[in-house]
């Protein structure tokens, strides 16, 4: 009986003093790839799970399919909608709040109206088309009831610049429940880290990327992450060239309908979590630099980093709240 009560302790023991060893898992997801990486004692592979939660999310929100929630929505069925459509519908509406409506999910129809034509250049829309679809634009017009989504019937709700970040948090939050402590999520350039990076016994590194206007991947600067979530918005690969070479975001200015003029080329945003980093990357876009700064100041818990072009089309950088150097 001794000789078991001591085995046992053994296998307890060297259970406990285990090497936590990472664990790396990649694939396609939401039209770009996710990278994750985190470290467990025994090895587990969450790829199986990932890939269902992934699977539920597009399921709940993706306008890219047809049968979706959100797209049956859009088509104008009334339908209970689920836990995911309700946290992110919730944040949006809070964010939509605090930017004054420069995020506002409900301009899905009027960014399909100014679909990017050949080489990015603008397409040329009648006024009173792009009037008429800002008639239905308007996330203080649309509420959640008893599980089901209460809109104007033309309303086109699009998650697409927050779903992203969404994910990310719902994969760090699985990892959480599941007693990891050290991960790092990314998708599509969204990240949310947690603990430390291990192998390296340092904080998780990541890079913040250079705005070129090329394919080419280069970074700016790179900066340690803590406990929290970045996400950045960049115009530099997605933005329209009207007929006197003017450059406009392919972001929607939410009180106009049309494309967004700027010099911002890239925000990048840290918070405490993903979705809300990836809703404000959005929306600073869109505000520009001088409300971006008065913005930050009643939002310290924000911390922002932008990239803009001068009069003299310069890269010049700005950064907010202490975004780490």
């Amino acid at each position: 009986m001794k000789k078991i009560v001591y085995l046992f302790l053994i296998v307890i023991l060297s259970s406990c003093n285990q090497e936590p060893k990472s664990t790396k898992i990649s694939g396609p997801v939401f039209g770009t790839a996710y990278n994750i990486q985190y470290y467990t004692t025994d090895n587990s592979n969450y790829k199986t799970q990932f890939d269902s939660l992934f699977a539920v999310i597009n399921e709940s929100m993706s306008t890219y399919i047809p049968d979706s929630k959100i797209s049956r929505i859009n088509k104008g069925e009334i339908i209970e909608v689920d836990e995911h459509f309700t946290r992110v519908f919730n944040n949006a509406k809070k964010i939509y709040r605090a930017t004054e409506g420069a995020f506002d999910p409900t301009i899905g129809a009027v960014v399909n109206a100014w679909d990017f034509g050949p080489e990015g250049k603008i397409i040329n829309i009648d006024s009173t088309t792009i009037d008429s679809l800002m008639k239905s634009v308007g996330y203080n017009r649309v509420g959640l009831k008893n599980n089901k989504l209460i809109k104007n019937s033309n309303s086109f709700i699009d998650f697409n610049a927050i779903a992203k970040g969404y994910g990310v948090d719902v994969i760090g939050e699985f990892l959480e429940s599941k007693n990891v402590t050290d991960y790092l999520v990314e998708i599509g350039g969204e990240i949310r880290v947690r603990g430390l990076n291990l192998d390296k016994k340092s904080p998780w590194r990541v890079g913040v990327d250079d705005p070129n206007f090329n394919e080419e991947q280069t970074y700016s600067k790179i900066i340690a992450l803590e406990e929290e979530a970045m996400a950045t918005s960049g115009t530099y690969r997605k933005f329209k060239i009207d007929e006197n070479g003017n450059r406009y975001a392919h972001i929607i200015d939410t009180k106009t309908g049309y494309p967004s003029k700027t010099n911002i080329l890239s925000v990048s945003v840290l918070a405490e979590d993903c979705m809300t980093a990836d809703a404000y990357a959005t929306a600073f876009q869109a505000m520009g630099i001088d409300k971006v700064k008065a913005f930050t100041e009643r939002h310290p818990e924000l911390k922002v980093f932008i990239i803009f072009e001068n009069e003299a089309k310069e890269f010049e950088t700005l950064s907010l709240n202490d975004f780490p150097q």
